[in-house]
């Protein structure tokens, strides 16, 4: 199994960034899937998760509005556009099936002037 997030980088405030997950070696098209960032010396927190089929969107509530999660299954690769950046999005990003072991390596997203 393989989880590749790219697309992170330094952006200042107000900026967007588009982040891909690129997939494979499982069955991307039966899971659903989301984004989760984490702060160092912190726990992965849950940004937006997407179901199968690309309905449903769910989001954390201080993304709500500026982030979008989509999915393109017949690429296996999920993403994420990020819009109206603030400094508190800055963390390391990461894709994830919902109930699997599987996690991406990540990719940092800073956030600053």
């Amino acid at each position: 199994v393989q989880l590749v997030e790219s697309g992170g980088g330094l952006v200042q405030p107000g900026g967007s960034l588009r982040l891909s997950c690129q997939s494979s070696g499982f069955a991307f098209r039966d899971y659903d899937m989301a984004w989760y960032r984490q702060l160092p010396g912190k726990g992965r927190k849950f940004v937006a998760a997407l179901t199968t089929t690309g309905g449903m969107p769910n989001y954390e509530d201080s993304v709500r509005g500026r982030f979008t999660i989509s999915r393109d299954n017949a690429k296996s690769t999920l993403y994420l556009q990020m819009n109206n950046l603030k400094p508190d999005d800055t963390a390391v990003y990461y894709c994830h099936p919902l109930d699997s072991p599987y996690w991406g390596q990540g990719t940092q997203v800073t956030v600053s002037s």
